[in-house]
């Protein structure tokens, strides 16, 4: 298949940007970085020169008027996310957002709009699914060689103190969309999504145990699934002994993940059920480097663009996601259990993260 160099630019320079032109360089053959965008002048070009990128703007219009690159990376605070994206779409360019993709439902679904539209792509950096580790589990649950699914537990306990919630738009409904459910375990419960297919219901808590926040700083759900696997998901900003942690127990093998913010194939174990010790020398004999990075999932972008196909982790996946964090907000926050579809679009909870109020 002929490969084709995409001319990418990255709307905002912050933390998350810095592994987004670290990734692009790492695929230098298949993309150029041709722009960043910020409001902050100093940074912007400071980025630019660490980066060798040969031109700067203070304003998205500018760059897609004057630049109009192929790929555009949306690396800025959440509450921009669907505003910047929307403009993209419009524009008829491709467009990665940094998660969350958006603060509710309700912007996704014109996020939606848009790319159909327009035709341009959408899709959501979730680095995760793209390790060694989840492909190979992916691909050995489809095929049936681990037998069902019966549970799975998924663990972000994170530890984030006062001082990283002195950043103004942090732990804030209107800017950030949530806590730790939406700008911490999501990528864990992404990954377990995209294991375990469908949702089917949510019975979750949610609190504020401890830090000065308008969010929770802790939540927990129990969920059940299409196939009727049952899971524990835990989200937290709490915990001094930080893990995120992914387990899946099917008939015939426990298959686990323990790391922090990456993993390698290191960090997976496979144990065996009785009389299915192949499963186990199955998984051992396709190990690979492939990280769970930002370069993996561009791998995958441009793969998928040079078939003339959508990227992974469209809007379909996407919505999957964001409706599990609305259904847990919603299940925690009205004491009832949400099911999969509950959640239209004159539910309280499509508009914000946070519906009908916290009770705090």
């Amino acid at each position: 298949m002929p490969r084709h160099r995409y001319r990418t630019a990255i709307v905002g320079t912050g933390g998350i940007a810095h592994a987004h032109a670290q990734a692009l360089r790492a695929y230098d053959e298949r993309a150029e970085l041709v722009a960043v965008v910020d409001v902050d002048p100093d940074r912007a070009r400071e980025f630019a020169a660490r980066w060798a990128v040969p031109k700067v703007y203070s304003d998205l219009a500018e760059l897609l008027a004057d630049t109009r690159p192929d790929v555009i990376h949306v690396c800025t605070p959440p509450v921009s996310h669907a505003p910047l994206a929307l403009q993209c779409l419009r524009a008829g360019v491709t467009v990665l957002v940094e998660k969350p993709p958006a603060l509710s439902l309700a912007e996704l679904d014109t996020l939606a709009a848009a790319s159909r539209a327009s035709g341009a792509h959408f899709a959501t950096v979730f680095q995760h699914r793209f390790g060694s580790g989840a492909v190979r589990l992916r691909e050995m649950a489809a095929a049936g060689r681990l037998g069902r699914c019966l549970l799975a537990i998924c663990h972000t306990l994170w530890f984030r103190d006062d001082a990283y919630f002195e950043v103004p738009w942090r732990g804030r409904w209107e800017t950030e969309g949530g806590g730790p459910t939406m700008g911490h375990g999501i990528h864990q419960f992404d990954l377990l999504l995209s294991v375990l297919g469908p949702w089917e219901s949510v019975t979750a808590v949610a609190a504020r145990r401890a830090r000065r926040v308008d969010t929770e700083d802790v939540s927990m759900a129990l969920v059940t699934f299409a196939d009727g696997t049952v899971a524990s998901v835990v989200n937290s900003v709490l915990s001094p002994r930080q893990t995120s942690a992914l387990r899946f127990d099917f008939e015939h093998a426990t298959v686990e993940v323990e790391h922090l913010y990456g993993y390698t194939d290191d960090d997976w174990t496979i144990t065996s059920a009785p009389g299915h010790e192949g499963v186990r020398t199955e998984w051992a004999a396709t190990r690979s480097d492939t990280v769970s990075g930002h370069p993996g999932q561009l791998a995958a972008v441009y793969d998928a663009l040079d078939a003339g196909a959508a990227p992974p982790v469209g809007l379909v996946d996407t919505r999957r996601t964001m409706e599990f964090a609305a259904a847990l907000y919603a299940s925690a926050f009205t004491g009832e259990p949400i099911r999969s579809g509950q959640i239209d679009a004159d539910h309280p909870f499509a508009t914000c993260m946070n519906g009908t109020g916290t009770p705090w």
